[in-house]
């Protein structure tokens, strides 16, 4: 027991969150606890309207509090340019390099045997959807430098072979085994700027 029910109870919670254990969320619950007003009771506020509001887009799969999403209804993006991403957090990595200047499609995940997904997993449908819409120029796929990664960026450029459309992979910048979310902005920028047809 750290101080009643309720603190071990927001102790507990926070670490959940990743890179948080239990040192750490005690540390930080006692950051928030020590400022109420200021720190805990936004934060909490915060939470709960996201948790209320934050919706996945139905275009590209992004989290936003609108649908479609902030980048999806932004005109000044273009939208002849979709950049392919395994997570939210990979999308969220590409936009504060500000080097992408298209749209994406997040699917969520990728294909893997062991965890068993498989493509009817994958957010792809809005994908093919919108190529086949014949708007779409190019596809890049910005897929983690992993097996999973490979054999998911490699089963899409075959299904989009058959549509009029380029499609391109991220090149040099990305690790072997590396992921997008926690790579330097340089190491994004090397790798959109790099980018090669996919074969």
């Amino acid at each position: 027991m750290m101080g009643g029910g309720d603190v071990d109870r927001l102790i507990q919670l926070l670490s959940r969150l990743p890179g948080l254990g239990p040192r750490s969320a005690r540390r930080a619950a006692l950051v928030l606890l020590r400022a109420p007003e200021t720190r805990l009771l936004p934060l909490a506020q915060a939470m709960q309207a996201a948790a209320h509001s934050v919706r996945s887009c139905h275009v590209c799969g992004t989290l936003d509090s609108s649908d479609p999403c902030s980048i999806c209804s932004d005109q000044t993006r273009d939208h002849g340019v979709i950049c392919v991403v395994e997570t939210v957090g990979d999308l969220w990595a590409l936009e504060r390099s500000r080097l992408h200047p298209g749209t994406y499609q997040v699917l969520g995940g990728v294909l893997s045997a062991l965890s068993g997904t498989g493509p009817e997993d994958l957010n792809t449908a809005s994908l093919m959807s919108r190529v086949a819409s014949g708007e779409v120029r190019e596809v890049i796929l910005a897929l983690g430098a992993t097996v999973e990664g490979a054999s998911t960026a490699h089963w899409l450029q075959d299904k989009l072979a058959a549509l009029d459309v380029t499609v391109t992979r991220v090149g040099h910048g990305v690790p072997i085994g590396g992921a997008l979310d926690v790579l330097d902005d340089g190491t994004l920028a090397a790798a959109l700027s790099a980018r090669r047809p996919a074969q």
